[in-house]
């Protein structure tokens, strides 16, 4: 199972995002992922860098690392221009882009509607997220479709390299992979890392033995210059 992280982007200093990338790499994790808010979640008066433009940085300070999104919403650009710019991001990554898809949700409704953009009715983005992660995969660009719905899953299972599930207990991984028609399963969420390397290392396990084929860690609990080091020990106890 590989390890990622996701980065500290809901502030104000793209560099604080771009070295974690480098000790993630340097620690030998995986890879390193962003998310696709205007803001945080709940949190409409704070700051959130780009979730795009810094994955193009993270492209090209890094030379191992997956670089991916978990992830980009369809409906907040038209669906080509969502495609145009994970080509761009695949060409500038090497191979190493992971094009996370999702339709979002009713938390997400907020922030297009606050940037006066359309949120479109969820048919009309499983509609979007099918053709968008479709049309990657067909580009040879690795996709994930995110998203716990029946709607989301069908059209994940259908367009999409694997499924994401966020937050999900172990047993969610396990009863999709059982399922006749199922992709390969990644997993993210938050994990407290405040109790050190024993409780992530729990979890990478228990997530490994259901068969994920990532898990990605949200760290809290911890500074993030420790926390990279917290989840590369956890991986180094669990592999």
């Amino acid at each position: 199972m590989k390890v990622g992280l996701t980065l500290p982007q809901f502030g104000e200093d793209p560099e604080a995002c771009i070295e974690v990338a480098r000790q993630a790499e340097g620690v030998g994790l995986d890879g390193v992922f962003v998310f696709d808010h205007l803001w945080a979640i709940g949190r409409p008066d704070s700051p959130a860098l780009h979730g795009p433009s810094l994955l193009a940085a993270l492209a090209v300070e890094t030379r191992r690392l997956q670089v991916g999104t978990l992830v980009a919403r369809v409906g907040l650009v038209p669906d080509d221009v969502l495609v145009a710019s994970f080509v761009t991001l695949a060409d500038l990554a090497g191979g190493r882009l992971v094009a996370g898809l999702g339709v979002g949700d009713r938390l997400s409704e907020d922030e297009n509607r606050a940037f006066g953009i359309p949120f479109p009715s969820v048919a009309d983005r499983w509609t979007s997220l099918g053709a968008c992660s479709g049309r990657l995969r067909r580009l040879g660009i690795e996709t994930w479709v995110g998203g716990l719905s029946a709607g989301t899953r069908a059209v994940g299972r259908a367009e999409s390299d694997a499924l994401n599930f966020w937050g999900v207990a172990p047993a969610v991984v396990a009863d999709e992979l059982a399922r006749p028609d199922s992709v390969a399963v990644t997993w993210g969420g938050l994990v407290d890392l405040s109790g050190g390397a024993g409780v992530a290392d729990a979890v990478l396990r228990s997530l490994a033995d259901a068969g994920a084929a990532w898990a990605v860690v949200a760290p809290i609990g911890v500074p993030w210059p420790e926390a990279v080091g917290v989840v590369a020990e956890a991986r180094a106890a669990a592999a």
